[in-house]
C-alpha cells in the first residue's frame, strides 16, 4: 500500500473527519483544516508529525492560499487534495435571504475554487496530483427546497469539467465525489429559510420540509464506507471523473440524467432545424 500526504478542508466531522482518521490509521501524512479549533486534538496527540491542522474559513481566499502553501511546505509534497468544506441551504428560492444566497455561494462555490486555484501550481510543479472536489448527488438532480445548495453543486461540477481538461497534460486528475443521504451532521448543519412562506405549505416544497423535519428522510449511505471508497478511488488510473456513492445517489441521478437525455433526443429536429444554412 502505497503512503501519501493528503490535504483535507471541513475535517471536523463528516466525511472529512472519517477520511482523516482512515488515513491516518493506514500510515498516510493528512494535513486537516477546519473551523473549529481543538476538534482533532485527540487525533493530533496520537499521531504526532503525521497530522497537522490549520484553523481555515475557505470563503477567506487569502489565508486559504497561506494555509495550502504551509501545507505543501511541511510535507514537501501533497499527492491527494480533498476540497470537503461545505454546508447545505433548505428553502423554497423566494424565501431565502440575500446573505444566505451569499454565504452558500462563498463557501461551496468561491471557497472551493480558492481552494483548487491555491492548489494547482503546487500540483503542476511537483509534476501531478489528485484533487477531490466533493459534490453529490445533486450536482446531478435537485429536490424542492434546495435550489441554491444545487446551484452550488452544479456550478463546481462545471468548474471541475473544464478544469480537468485544462490540467490534464501536467498530470493533474480531477474527481467528483457524489454522495447521497448519508448518516452525517449535513442535516443538522444546514441552514434553514429565515421565513417559511404560507403559500408553500401544500406544495412540493411544504412537502419535503416536513419529511425533512420529521427526520423521516431515508438516509441508506454509510459515511465511513464512502469515506473508504474515495480513498481506494485515488489508486485508479486514470481517475474516474466521477464517484457515485450511495445506491440513492446511483438510482436518483440515473433517473434524472436517462430522463435528461430522452428529453434531448425528443428536441434532435428542432436543434437541427436552426443551424445556418448554405
Amino acid at each position: 500500500m502505497t503512503s501519501r500526504n493528503w490535504f483535507i478542508t471541513g475535517t471536523s466531522s463528516g466525511f472529512g473527519r472519517h477520511l482523516v482518521e482512515q488515513l491516518l490509521a493506514r500510515g498516510d501524512g493528512v494535513f486537516a483544516t477546519l473551523r473549529r479549533p481543538g476538534a482533532l486534538a485527540e487525533l493530533e496527540a496520537a499521531h504526532g508529525p503525521r497530522l497537522r491542522v490549520a484553523t481555515l474559513d475557505v470563503t477567506d481566499a487569502p489565508a486559504v492560499r497561506r494555509v495550502v502553501d504551509e501545507a505543501f511546505a511541511a510535507f514537501g509534497r501533497i499527492d491527494v487534495v480533498v476540497s470537503n468544506a461545505g454546508y447545505g441551504l433548505f428553502g423554497a428560492l423566494e424565501e431565502l435571504t440575500d446573505e444566505q444566497i451569499r454565504g452558500q455561494l462563498d463557501t461551496n462555490v468561491l471557497g472551493s475554487l480558492a481552494v483548487m486555484r491555491a492548489a494547482l501550481p503546487h500540483l503542476r510543479a511537483q509534476d501531478g496530483g489528485r484533487v477531490l472536489q466533493l459534490s453529490s448527488m445533486g450536482g446531478q438532480m435537485a429536490f424542492p427546497g434546495f435550489s441554491l445548495y444545487h446551484a452550488s453543486k452544479w456550478a463546481v461540477e462545471g468548474v471541475v469539467e473544464a478544469a480537468a481538461q485544462e490540467v490534464a497534460s501536467f498530470g493533474i486528475e480531477f474527481t467528483l465525489v457524489e454522495p447521497g443521504a448519508a448518516s452525517t451532521n449535513f442535516g443538522s448543519g444546514s441552514l434553514v429559510s429565515a421565513a417559511a412562506l404560507p403559500v408553500y405549505e401544500d406544495t412540493a416544497v411544504g412537502e419535503f420540509r416536513r419529511l425533512r423535519m420529521s427526520g423521516a428522510f431515508p438516509r441508506p449511505g454509510d459515511p465511513a464506507k464512502m469515506a473508504r471508497a474515495m480513498i481506494a478511488s485515488v489508486d485508479i488510473a486514470p481517475a474516474p471523473r466521477r464517484l457515485a456513492l450511495g445506491s440513492d445517489a446511483w438510482s436518483r441521478m440515473r433517473e434524472a440524467l436517462t430522463a435528461r437525455l430522452a428529453a434531448l433526443e425528443a428536441q434532435k429536429d428542432l436543434a437541427f432545424s436552426t443551424d445556418a444554412t448554405s
